[in-house]
């Protein structure tokens, strides 16, 4: 079987992995008598299509730098097993290599990239900061990857290793060329 024919390879196409706690007695008690058949309530449209098209124009508008998009495919090119020490000063046996038997595709990298324009816009600035995408890169990435079943049993998950990964890459890649070591 090929990856892109596995359940796991389809979350790819969602920009976000949104994790939702449990559901205390009292609000499961009101879905339970408020919900006839499984229908879910009435809801009212947020926006119009006109308003979500002018909201994408915005998010489009705001630049997102060389050095901003060289940080985001060095953080998932460092998802990969036996990549991770190529992408920035993690040394070894690291917890991509220990972990992560799948890494994260280039979807992965425009996610990030698109949802840290996103988050820009929502801090009204007109490009994309290091920051955006630290406040982004757990909820497009964790997601995407897939871990090693060795992994998944000690209790390793993939936001574990996402927010190693963003302690680990460096922001600014600092290699020397090989002619000055």
């Amino acid at each position: 079987m090929c990856i892109r024919d596995r359940p796991e390879a389809q979350l790819d196409r969602f920009l976000f992995k949104v994790e939702v706690p449990a559901l205390d007695a009292d609000t499961m008690a009101k879905i339970l008598t408020s919900r006839r058949r499984g229908r879910p309530p009435e809801v009212d449209a947020a926006l119009q299509p006109a308003e979500l098209e002018e909201l994408f124009d915005l998010v489009d508008a705001v630049f997102l730098p060389d050095a901003i998009a060289n940080y985001i495919a060095r953080l998932v090119a460092a998802t990969h097993p036996k990549r991770a020490s190529q992408t920035g000063p993690v040394e070894g046996d690291s917890l991509v290599d220990r972990s992560v038997r799948y890494g994260a595709s280039p979807r992965a990298a425009i996610a990030i990239g698109e949802a840290a324009r996103a988050a820009a816009l929502l801090r009204g600035l007109p490009n994309v900061d290091f920051v955006d995408v630290e406040r982004v890169a757990v909820s497009a990435l964790a997601h995407r990857l897939v871990l090693q079943h060795s992994a998944v049993v000690s209790g390793t998950t993939a936001r574990d290793v996402v927010l190693q990964l963003l302690q680990d890459v460096p922001v600014v890649a600092s290699r020397l060329p090989e002619e000055v070591v």
